[in-house]
């Protein structure tokens, strides 16, 4: 994906609407819109589940992408441009997210895209941005295949030049966590459980493969119906198999139940995840028993890097009542490579945006370099992030306790 949720930055007051009044020119209809005050309009697309299940996570991709752009217009960081947001929500549906691509396609003044979460529907939305030239930066897209190819890991092809990402992938985040159970958990027998899903199904993946290498086995594989809710079934397989850990491809409104209705089975072992159960959600759902469970999530823990510390400051004095949550600062991230990218194109072209600017704001982003809320922040020869840190949290006192950052070591 994906997912997680830092500590609740929850303010009292709600997200006020920003009303952007646009103050640059445009003489076509390229990119950005002319608001008659002499200036340019560029509208950053978000897509993210704003309703349903994963909303706490959208919710905090689109926040954390509008203080990008507040930020931009505030410091004029690109001298006649006034950046604003639109918004789309896809409800983690495929089907969903394809139409809102559609959309935003749609809207000349729509010059690059943030999101989506989840990586199925990231791949819903691929061709339909490419086809368009418009740039696409996921904070929190995880599955391989949508950068490298479905047969990425015998050959690599970039499938989509207009596809970027800001989060690291599955090919590092299921082994890294391979690693962490077997060699400082001491952990050999694991059970395997996913969503069947594009991002749970693929994490599973290369998580097996490298518990295996390292000597693990499998006592057990089982795949699950996301709809539902009652995994008793399952946990019956888990407590029988005498496996000493569960691992779980998918997301925190399965996770957190199937946690707790392995352990009312008998099984006292943890569960383990990727980001998509790194939320505070996950630990509601999972209750009392869920103390013990691990995530790995992208990155290093945003509220220990010096360089997050004015993103968080700032979320906060912005007074949005969500918390900005697992993708914050690669949301952040995400639209401020849409506004580097923008800039390079606007200063290329004596001031202005260009009448192919979709064109070339994407070929600009493969040459984005700078230092962001999560870190560096640059592109390798996919579009993936060239940062692969990532950290693992267990639930203690009720809360994700960081206990160890770093980098797969393949």
């Amino acid at each position: 994906m994906r997912q997680r949720s830092l500590i609740a930055i929850t303010a009292a007051l709600a997200a006020g609407a920003l009303t952007l009044t646009a103050c640059g020119s445009r003489d076509d209809n390229g990119g950005g819109s002319d608001s008659g005050n002499g200036g340019t309009t560029v509208v950053i697309g978000v897509d993210a589940p704003l309703t349903g299940d994963l909303s706490a996570l959208g919710l905090g991709i689109k926040n954390s992408a509008d203080l990008a752009a507040k930020t931009a217009n505030k410091e004029k960081f690109v001298e006649g441009v006034t950046f604003k947001i639109e918004a789309l929500d896809d409800q983690a549906q495929p089907s969903s997210g394809q139409q809102n691509a559609t959309k935003l396609v749609a809207n000349d003044d729509v010059l690059g895209v943030v999101g989506p979460l989840n990586s199925s529907v990231g791949e819903s939305m691929q061709k339909v941005f490419d086809d368009a030239k418009l740039v696409q930066v996921s904070p929190a897209n995880t599955n391989p295949s949508l950068s490298q190819g479905q047969d990425w890991q015998t050959n690599k092809v970039r499938p989509y030049k207009s596809y970027f990402r800001t989060s690291t992938t599955d090919a590092i985040q299921g082994p890294f966590a391979a690693q962490y159970l077997y060699n400082d958990s001491k952990k050999r027998k694991v059970f395997v459980i996913d969503d069947k899903k594009t991002y749970g199904a693929g994490l599973a993946a290369t998580f097996t493969e490298e518990f295996k290498k390292l000597g693990g086995k499998v006592v057990g594989t089982e795949h699950i119906n996301p709809d539902t809710k009652d995994f008793s079934a399952v946990a019956t397989k888990v407590k029988n198999s005498g496996a000493d850990v569960v691992y779980y491809g998918g997301e925190y409104p399965q996770a957190g139940p199937l946690s707790k209705q392995i352990k009312a089975a008998g099984a006292k072992i943890p569960l383990v995840g990727g980001d998509g159960i790194y939320s505070a959600d996950f630990i509601k759902l999972a209750g009392a028993s869920g103390t013990g469970d691990l995530a790995t999530s992208v990155g290093a823990p945003v509220e220990e890097l010096p360089s997050a510390k004015e993103f968080v400051a700032n979320y906060k004095a912005a007074g949005y009542k969500e918390a900005y949550e697992a993708y914050g600062g690669y949301s952040y991230d995400s639209a401020w490579a849409v506004i580097e990218a923008v800039k390079k194109v606007v200063e290329d072209n004596d001031g202005k945006l260009p009448d192919d600017a979709r064109e070339k704001v994407t070929a600009a982003m493969q040459d984005v370099s700078f230092d962001g809320v999560t870190g560096k922040v640059s592109f390798d020869e996919f579009g993936d992030a060239t940062n692969k840190q990532l950290t693992v949290y267990a639930v203690e006192n009720g809360d994700w306790k960081d206990v160890k950052s770093g980098t797969f070591t393949g």
